[in-house]
Parts: C-alpha cells; sequence; structure tokens
C-alpha cells in the first residue's frame, strides 16, 4: 500500500483572555487542524465552540506570562504544538514569547512589539516614511521640555501597550503633564506623549498573508472611540465608497504602514485620522487582531468575508504564495452599538429591511444594516443615533481597563 503524501495535521494552540475567536477555531477544525484553548478560569462556561475544541485548558490568570510559559511548556512534552494564536489584543506578546521560547513559527517579540507598543509603531511606521503626529517617548525629561516648548498643546498621553482609548489622557497645557506624571511614578516610561490632532477617524480592516494585504476594507467613524469612551456617546461607523478618493488612499497608506511594522500573515485593524487643518491622513496605530466592537460582523455584512475564518486559513495555510481572499458580496455596511439603561432592549420598533444583525447582550443594543447604496447606510446610521438617544442611551464611566 503506497504511504499519504498528505501532510499531517496542524496542532494550533489557542490563547484567549476573553472570550472570542469561535470563527477561528471552528475554522481551524474545518481544516482538518487538532485546536487547543487556553483560556482563563473565569470563562470555563462561556460559549466557546465545543465540537471545534479537542482540548481546553484553562489557568487562574493567563496574563501571567511566566506562569503560561511554564503551562504550555508543560504541555509540548506530550503534544507537537505547531502553531500559537492570540485571539485578543492582550494575548499578543505572551503568545510571541512562547513563539520565541518553544522556537514556533510566527511573530516574534520585535514584530509583536510593533503592534502592542504605541511608541515602537510610531518609531518604525515614522522611520520608514509614514505620516504620523509628532510624539516622544516619556523617558527622558530635556526631551520632554523640549516636546511641550515646540509642539503645541493639547496632547495627549497614552499607555503605550493599552488598547482602544482605555488610559488616554489629554492635556491642555504644561501645567497638567507634570503633576499627571508624578502620579503615575515608575510606569510613566510606559507612556507616550503624542500630538492632538482634530479630525475625522478611520479604521482599515485588513488580511495579510506573506506580507501581502489580500483584503482590506476602509471604514469611517462616527465620533472618534476617545471621545466615546471619555465623554460618552454612540458608537458608530460604516463601510466607505470603495471608490472614493479617501478608500483608495487609505488602503494604500495601510498597505504602507502592514510593511513598515513587519507583518507577515495574520489579520489587522489600523487607524488613521485625517487632520482638519491639512487633511492629510496620519497614522495613529495599528494591532494584529480583529478589531473589537462586532467590526467582523460589520465586515462579514459588507462582503462576505469573515476576518476570524481568513485569519485561520492564513495560519494553517500550507501553500508557499499568498493566500486570496475573494469576497461573496459587495454590499456597504455600518454599525451602531450603544449602552442601554434596559437590561434587555428591544428592537422591534426599527424594522428595516437593511437591518442584518441585532446585538444580543445585556445593557447594549447595536445593530447592523447592509445596502448597495453607501449613502443610505450612511442615514439610517445617522437616524437610529438620534432614536437611540431617546429609547436606550445611557452612560459609564470609563474602564481602567478592558472588560471584553
Amino acid at each position: 500500500m503506497a504511504e499519504s503524501t498528505q501532510p499531517p495535521a496542524l496542532t494550533i494552540l489557542c490563547l484567549a483572555s476573553y472570550e472570542k475567536g469561535q470563527e477561528f477555531m471552528r475554522e481551524c477544525k474545518r481544516q482538518g487542524c487538532t485546536v487547543l484553548l487556553l483560556t482563563a478560569e473565569k470563562l470555563a462556561e462561556a460559549g466557546w465552540p465545543r465540537e471545534s475544541i479537542d482540548e481546553v485548558f484553562m489557568m487562574p490568570d493567563p496574563s501571567k506570562k511566566p506562569d503560561v510559559i511554564h503551562a504550555v511548556s508543560y504541555l509540548a512534552r506530550a503534544r507537537k504544538i505547531d502553531r500559537i494564536v492570540p485571539l485578543d489584543e492582550f494575548d499578543i506578546e505572551t503568545a510571541a514569547s512562547l513563539r520565541e521560547h518553544l522556537r514556533i513559527p510566527g511573530m516574534g517579540e520585535t514584530t509583536a512589539r510593533h503592534f502592542r507598543d504605541k511608541l515602537a509603531m510610531r518609531i518604525q511606521a515614522k522611520e520608514k516614511g509614514v505620516l504620523v503626529p509628532e510624539f516622544v517617548e516619556v523617558i527622558n525629561y530635556d526631551r520632554l521640555r523640549e516636546f511641550i516648548s515646540r509642539v503645541r498643546p493639547p496632547w495627549v498621553l497614552k499607555p503605550r501597550f493599552s488598547a482602544s482609548a482605555i488610559g488616554i489622557k489629554k492635556l491642555a497645557h504644561a501645567d497638567e503633564l507634570w503633576p499627571t506624571l508624578d502620579t503615575l511614578g515608575d510606569e510613566q516610561s510606559f507612556h507616550v506623549l503624542e500630538q492632538f490632532i482634530p479630525g475625522e477617524i478611520y479604521h482599515v480592516d485588513a488580511v495579510v498573508s506573506e506580507r501581502e494585504v489580500v483584503f482590506a476594507e476602509a471604514h469611517q467613524y462616527g465620533r472618534p472611540p476617545f471621545a466615546i469612551m471619555h465623554g460618552g456617546g454612540i458608537f458608530t461607523t460604516r463601510t466607505l465608497p470603495r471608490d472614493s478618493a479617501e478608500a483608495l488612499a487609505l488602503r494604500e497608506l495601510n498597505r504602507e504602514v502592514i510593511g513598515a511594522l513587519g507583518m507577515v500573515r495574520g489579520v489587522t485593524h489600523t487607524e488613521f485620522i485625517r487632520a482638519h487643518a491639512d487633511g492629510r491622513f496620519y497614522f495613529l496605530e495599528s494591532a494584529a487582531r480583529v478589531g473589537g466592537a462586532n467590526i467582523a460582523e460589520l465586515v462579514e455584512a459588507a462582503t462576505g468575508v469573515n476576518l476570524w475564518a481568513e485569519w485561520a486559513k492564513v495560519e494553517t495555510s500550507r501553500d508557499t504564495g499568498a493566500h486570496r481572499v475573494t469576497p461573496s458580496k459587495r454590499l456597504y455596511s455600518g454599525i451602531i452599538i450603544s449602552l442601554a439603561k434596559q437590561e434587555s432592549p428591544e428592537t422591534a420598533a426599527y424594522n428595516d429591511p437593511e437591518i442584518v444583525w441585532r446585538m444580543n447582550k445585556a445593557h447594549h443594543v447595536g445593530l447592523i444594516v447592509a445596502s448597495p447604496d453607501p449613502e443610505r447606510v450612511r442615514r439610517l446610521l445617522e437616524s437610529y443615533s438620534e432614536r437611540f438617544y431617546t429609547d436606550f442611551y445611557a452612560s459609564a464611566p470609563p474602564p481602567d481597563k478592558p472588560t471584553a
């Protein structure tokens, strides 16, 4: 009997500090992989796709990197782990350290830092010719004094390793800066000080295979996430008209950023700002993950492309060339999400035929709409925003740390 020429199935270890990435694991299983999940004990009863997971391992605190390295090294005594994939922003560094330690292919610690450290990604992008807001590391006080004398306020003080707008502080003058740094103490070097640029915020969500951006969709936020997190409001974002000057410029700029930061394969969520003052796009930050706030569902509603599934295909591909992504739809979509004063908000009164998704989460309300007409999507989001304020809207203080 002839021996099989099929390569052995890959074993994929997924790290998940938060409940997400179910479709990634399902697709890995569809690709014939053995799927292992390492998550927190508090998520033992979460909605994991158990039918697609071969083994689940629990830890009290997956954020403790040394403990995870010890645990996974122990697992590797009896299992050949081929890929390690972080499903959340806060697992990226741990995954990179594990790959380095176990000598497993994938993004190492240096490249991972380009997608986690807001200082590292700014330095790397600037060195490669990408336009970024003026910034300075919060390390040397002489450099800080030079920066605040040269760059007019306001400024934003950003944690280098946080996600979204968590922990960001807006400073109006130097008298606010020094007391703020004093309160940070030894933690101040884990921050970057940046010029605040008023403008419109955009994001590009992409799939990267063998250093090539094989799929990218450009979107525009309604209000900046920073403004919503720190001042309240309703979150919206929508697909830009694909042939518009904005979308074309953003996709090209995104390609330059991904190349500058060194992404080989995976997914990215990258944010840009178009300054009111000069109309130019500035790079803000990039993450090696699927965007939060149900952006995966937003992209799928417009294109038929599930970012989690395409990520899994990229990670498990045995081909030497780039993976190809073929959208099955050419629609435009928009999402609206708000905290709700009701525990289970009722959205039956929102009955437009363009609604394709409704959020099911306590004290939250959300809808996704999709249409062949991007202007129709824009008008629906504007109308729903006004109605949401009356029907559902609630606010809460900004969190000090991520909650999901």
